[in-house]
């Protein structure tokens, strides 16, 4: 098998510098591995103890940085190092304040390429978030003595774990991880069925992040002049599905306003094409007087604001959920005590079931189903009401998830010293 699986990793990377030459997100991400030696060799030492979190992309990275924080402030000294193999996720991390020492992607996992880059430092915790295991980086860190964990792990029948090929990733999660952190009782039972009994349920750290969101400055420029206390729907990260929908509660809904952040910044052009009135985010301007804000549709075309845009809304929908793409994250509306609604395909989205169970969202085959269901209930308060309260309760009682993890973390790491 580990013939086979360094095969693989080879034909990966001949794959991306093929694709590289007419992707240039494939592009960006081997220009960018070749630079993370460099980048560690500057910055690290092989005398500095280091906690270092991987993420495939951003959605991963924002399930880990909760427990990374804490990590952080148990081990003040340690320095802190992120990687991740997606250029989305890299892009959007660079520009922000985190708490990482280095931020960088990681290095294909060959042999070679993974010893030349942990010989830099010492890794006393490494943690990959939900997936993203690699058996060359996993082994070595191993041998280093480092600990290894799995943080927000979601275990689905239909992953390679449980194919009969799959036994040999089992053992080597069985001989390489301390402790895997699962998000649901059912991941952590198919996981134990397999052998990997050293799992646990501790909850999604996506909870812990979206409560945080509360605690922040909420404000975004000139969105109350917009909606002027009327009732808002936020379409977050839309679709194709999701603006059609927009179109029809813009239609048959005139005293509604709307906010529109499309997925992709692309989507702006076609946009404006269906919506020639509405108004763009990046033509509003401090201190000129706004006299187009009678206009009911918002199109937001830069990207940092939409998780404080739901704490404006009365209702949200989330896209991705129409289609195979999936479902993007309905935690950040529904913690704001907003009612969200997503199309049903997010076999991947256990926590979109939950919210449905606790009567604070709802999913639909389509957005012809989903748009009668939403213009009666603008005009149903109670309910409206009634279904925000319930998806805040949702929020609410979740698990502390990156308190209960890091603390595991942090004894165990005192045991062993």
């Amino acid at each position: 098998m580990i013939f086979f699986y360094n095969f693989f990793i080879r034909l990966l990377v001949a794959s991306m510098k093929i694709g590289a030459v007419f992707n240039y997100k494939l592009k960006k991400g081997l220009a960018g591995r070749r630079q993370s030696c460099n980048r560690v060799k500057e910055n690290f030492s092989s005398e500095d103890r280091v906690i270092w979190m991987h993420a495939a992309s951003l959605g991963e990275y924002e399930q880990g940085l909760p427990v990374l924080e804490k990590l952080k402030k148990k081990f003040p000294t340690h320095k802190v190092l992120i990687t991740f193999f997606s250029p989305s996720g890299y892009d959007q991390v660079i520009k922000k304040k985190s708490p990482a020492d280095v931020v960088c992607y990681l290095p294909f996992d060959t042999e070679e390429w993974v010893q030349e880059f942990t010989s830099n430092f010492k890794t006393e915790i490494f943690f990959t978030v939900k997936y993203d295991y690699w058996y060359h980086l996993l082994q070595n860190l191993r041998d280093q003595g480092a600990q290894i964990y799995v943080v927000s792990a979601l275990f689905y029948e239909t992953q390679i774990f449980f194919k009969a090929y799959g036994k040999w990733f089992v053992k080597q999660l069985q001989k390489n991880t301390d402790w895997i952190f699962h998000q649901t009782a059912h991941s952590t039972a198919l996981a134990k069925g397999i052998g990997l009994k050293k799992s646990s349920t501790s909850g999604d750290t996506r909870f812990d992040r979206v409560k945080q969101l509360r605690e922040r400055d909420l404000s975004v420029e000139f969105i109350d002049e917009f909606t002027q206390n009327e009732k808002t729907i936020v379409f977050g990260s839309s679709w194709e599905s999701e603006e059609r929908l927009a179109e029809i509660i813009a239609v048959k809904n005139k005293e509604v306003k709307i906010i529109i952040a499309p997925h992709d910044l692309k989507r702006v052009a076609h946009l404006k094409t269906i919506f020639p009135t509405a108004i763009l985010y990046s033509n509003l301007e401090v201190g000129k007087p706004q006299t187009f804000f009678n206009s009911r549709i918002l199109i937001i075309d830069c990207i940092g604001l939409l998780s404080k845009l739901y704490s404006y809304a009365d209702l949200a929908v989330v896209g991705g959920g129409f289609h195979a793409k999936g479902l993007h994250n309905i935690l950040e509306a529904a913690t704001f005590g907003v009612p969200v609604f997503f199309g049903n395909q997010y076999t991947k989205n256990p926590e979109a079931d939950a919210l449905i169970a606790y009567n604070g969202g709802k999913s639909f085959e389509d957005e012809f189903f989903a748009a009668p269901y939403l213009q009666g209930i603008l005009h149903d308060e109670p309910t409206l009401i009634k279904m925000g309260q319930n998806a805040k309760k949702f929020i609410d009682e979740q698990p502390q998830a990156a308190e209960l993890i890091a603390e595991r973390i942090f004894l165990s790491a005192q045991v062993s010293t």
